[in-house]
């Protein structure tokens, strides 16, 4: 984790146990550059990540403030859809995610996905499908491609683990937005079975993604399936 997200995870965590109150404005930059013994410009990285998450607002030649989240619940998870790129394992702050490998291969990817990546279809990709489990129980199945040109030295037990992880911390890559599609559809045979839906009548929530580094490059394109009754999409937009 780099060290912007370290003081961006501490603000939070901050902001979510009342030190910092809704409406309240945060230390200045100087102040917090002094308190966490860093530069200004780690500072201001942290301070936009949190932003990004929707969790602070500026205000010009004022400084910032916490936002005002509705939903108590919401504050109780630890915004965990509030930012809704960071990733399944960290989304689910203290609860215990694990994974059930049911492919990993490298592959030449179909037409429209290695179109997705910008990449040949004669390029390699890991091909990665899990289903993904808190505390035991499944939430989702997920289907990913990432070119082997651009994040390299994933094994199965980096699939075992959190392959964003691997990204930032081992390959020290930079991940910064993704582009998404959201639509409801009936499970497959299988994905009842992965999922344990007892009911016939629970749909999914797909949600297609194309994900990037901060230096433009393309590094996955994923499917996850999410049980709708386990699954909320919540987003928060910023002018």
């Amino acid at each position: 984790m780099f060290r912007y997200e370290e003081i961006a995870e501490d603000l939070q965590k901050k902001i979510k146990d009342g030190v910092y109150k809704t409406s309240e404005k945060l230390p200045k930059e100087y102040e917090l550059c002094d308190q966490y013994e860093t530069s200004r410009t780690t500072i201001r990285e942290a301070m936009q990540l949190l932003e990004n998450r929707g969790l602070i607002f500026k205000r010009r030649g004022s400084g910032s403030y916490v936002k005002s989240i509705s939903e108590e619940e919401e504050v109780r998870k630890g915004f965990l859809q509030s930012s809704q790129f960071s990733g399944f394992t960290k989304d689910m702050g203290e609860q215990k995610v694990s994974s059930q490998i049911i492919e990993f291969a490298v592959v030449n990817p179909p037409r429209e996905i290695a179109a997705a990546l910008k990449m040949s279809v004669e390029d390699f990709a890991y091909y990665v499908c899990r289903i993904r489990l808190v505390d035991g129980e499944p939430f989702v199945v997920e289907y990913t491609y990432m070119p082997i040109q651009v994040i390299s030295g994933v094994t199965k037990d980096t699939v075992q683990k959190s392959i964003y992880a691997h990204i930032e911390n081992v390959l020290r890559l930079k991940i910064r937005s993704c582009h998404r599609i959201a639509k409801a559809m009936m499970p497959t045979e299988k994905e009842t079975e992965w999922l344990a839906i007892d009911d016939g009548s629970v749909c999914i929530l797909a949600i297609e993604q194309v994900a990037y580094l901060d230096d433009g490059r393309i590094f996955e394109y994923s499917v996850s399936h999410h049980r709708s009754d386990k699954f909320e999409l919540k987003t928060i937009t910023i002018r």
